[in-house]
């Protein structure tokens, strides 16, 4: 599997994780979906390049959603 095909299955991982669950930070998606952290990164630059999410820093912590 081709590194982008890798990164586009963690990104639909983490899509379907933020569909389910709402706003969620960094830590709870990976421990909500299995990836490691590397991978979730990978995955919201691709969800923030398509334009599919939202982050907004609350506090210390980056809260992601997904835009409508």
């Amino acid at each position: 599997m081709s590194l982008s095909t890798s990164i586009g299955n963690s990104a639909g991982k983490v899509w379907k994780f933020l569909d389910t669950n709402g706003a969620s930070s960094v830590n709870k998606i990976a421990n909500g979906t299995g990836l490691n952290k590397n991978d979730v990164q990978r995955a919201i630059g691709w969800l923030a390049r398509e334009q599919k999410i939202s982050i907004e820093q609350q506090g210390r912590t980056e809260m992601l959603t997904l835009v409508e």
